[in-house]
């Protein structure tokens, strides 16, 4: 019998509407790029062998910067207690989907916990970030476009 969990729904789901959402922007801002784009590449699963580690854990790009023009989706996986960087901020707004875990979501001087099935928004050169305050692994998704 198959048994799929629902993070991996949830995970699937957010990642094709966001290939999805991407690859239509894509086209109506440059028509005059024509990518390819096929079941292969517009397909990405999961797979620890792809994850590139870090200090608190590791992470997962679905689309990197070269998928499109600069639009990227990556997961991001964190040990219990810690943060992937200090706060910080960029030209760049981004958005977070908190997969699992939980996380205190740190915002231009403040803070708020928050549980899984939470999207969060940091807006331009706004500082920001995000830390595990479980005893679990925090995962989220990272939807930004890089210039």
């Amino acid at each position: 019998m198959l048994v799929i969990s629902k993070n991996k729904i949830v995970v699937n789901v957010f990642a094709c509407l966001a290939i999805m959402m991407f690859a239509s922007l894509n086209a109506q801002e440059n028509s005059e790029v024509k990518k390819t784009f096929t079941i292969e590449n517009c397909v990405n699963p999961f797979s620890m062998d792809n994850t590139i580690k870090t200090d608190a854990g590791y992470q997962y790009w679905f689309a990197d910067k070269s998928f499109l023009d600069g639009r990227t989706l990556k997961m991001s996986v964190v040990a219990p207690h810690k943060s992937t960087h200090a706060p910080h901020k960029h030209v760049e707004d981004e958005f977070f989907f908190i997969l699992e875990g939980t996380a205190e979501f740190y915002l231009d001087g403040k803070t708020k916990v928050v549980e899984k099935y939470t999207s969060l928004y940091c807006p331009s050169n706004v500082m920001h970030g995000i830390s595990n305050v479980g005893d679990t692994e925090l995962k989220y998704l990272v939807v930004k476009k890089y210039e």
